[in-house]
């Protein structure tokens, strides 16, 4: 276990590496570049001025050496320098990154919470009607656009007081109820079409574990159905809903940059909106890496609960199941 622990963390390596590539040299084909931005449609500057200018947003060189520059510094922890602000990147990174987070796992934690009942009831359904209902609901999940959600939901909720953030946003070490309650329709607004997935995968794992000779076994012994369902069935079904649950975690984080700024949210994915607007380079190049960073540790995590869960699969020295 622990030599498959530390081949993954290994593998992070070129992983990181590809992204950093990829996002460095994409970034700098949006239209546009920092200095236009800097500089507007308004302000005059002498040849002497802008040769410094594009020294300092460094377009006075050419992009692979950008990158090079930029991949040492990483490599000794430096992240750069906002081109906008002139702080450092990393800790306006740190400093937002808590809420990303807390946002992300309370839509996981919620999306769980609604898919798993949600699909075990629709998988012991008799009647066709409450099957119909399920999946449609699950459809609607799985259609309705995030942004679009949230913004029917700032509508129908504006009107009840704290609901809202909207630049009064309270942390969980100040308030926890009411860091609670703010957070509560933004984590919605992205669990819900994972929702919507966990419930259709419950539902059909479910349906093929209830087919199951042990399952027949264990009603023959004469045991109540929630016996059957909960500790014989359940513990075969979730195993595939761990697995999508934790692959969808990485989306779910990518997903709050939209829900950050449609409910004015001061965590990182609005920092990376402003970013992109300003073209600040640097945030959107740490941003970024930090996002593929944790959507592989979260990915290794998940092959670990999925082992701890069966204790039928065992990862071997060579990270195979």
């Amino acid at each position: 276990m622990g030599r498959y622990i530390a081949k993954r963390l290994l593998s992070l390596i070129p992983v990181l590496f590809g992204v950093s590539v990829i996002v460095f040299f994409l970034v700098r084909l949006i239209p546009g570049s920092a200095l236009q931005m800097y500089m507007g449609t308004q302000v005059e500057a002498s040849p002497a001025q802008m040769e410094e200018l594009k020294r300092i947003f460094g377009e006075d060189r050419p992009v692979p050496v950008l990158y090079l520059e930029w991949l040492g510094r990483l490599l000794q922890g430096d992240f750069g320098v906002s081109l906008r602000t002139g702080r450092p990147v990393l800790p306006d990174i740190a400093s937002r990154l808590p809420l990303s987070l807390e946002l992300t796992l309370m839509a996981l934690f919620l999306a769980l919470l609604i898919g798993i009942p949600q699909g075990i009831f629709a998988s012991l359904g008799r009647r066709p009607f409450w099957d119909l209902a399920n999946r449609v609901i699950g459809l609607l999940g799985l259609s309705l656009p995030q942004f679009w959600l949230a913004a029917l939901m700032v509508l129908a909720f504006s009107g009840f007081r704290g609901w809202i953030p909207m630049g009064n946003f309270v942390s969980f070490a100040a308030n926890p109820l009411r860091n609670i309650q703010m957070l509560l329709l933004p984590s919605l607004a992205i669990g819900i079409g994972l929702a919507a997935v966990i419930m259709r995968y419950t539902r059909n794992s479910m349906l093929e574990v209830l087919q199951m000779d042990y399952i027949r076994t264990a009603r023959a012994k004469g045991l109540t159905r929630r016996v059957v369902i909960l500790r014989h069935a359940l513990k075969n079904a979730i195993l595939p809903v761990i697995t999508v649950a934790g692959f969808n975690t990485g989306y779910l984080l990518g997903g709050a940059i939209v829900i950050e700024e449609v409910f004015a949210l001061p965590g990182m994915g609005r920092l990376a909106l402003y970013a992109i607007y300003q073209r600040d380079y640097p945030v959107i190049q740490g941003i970024v890496l930090v996002i593929a960073t944790l959507f592989v540790l979260v990915n290794l995590l998940t092959d670990l609960i999925y082992a701890l869960v069966d204790p039928r699969i065992r990862l071997d020295s060579g990270g195979k199941h």
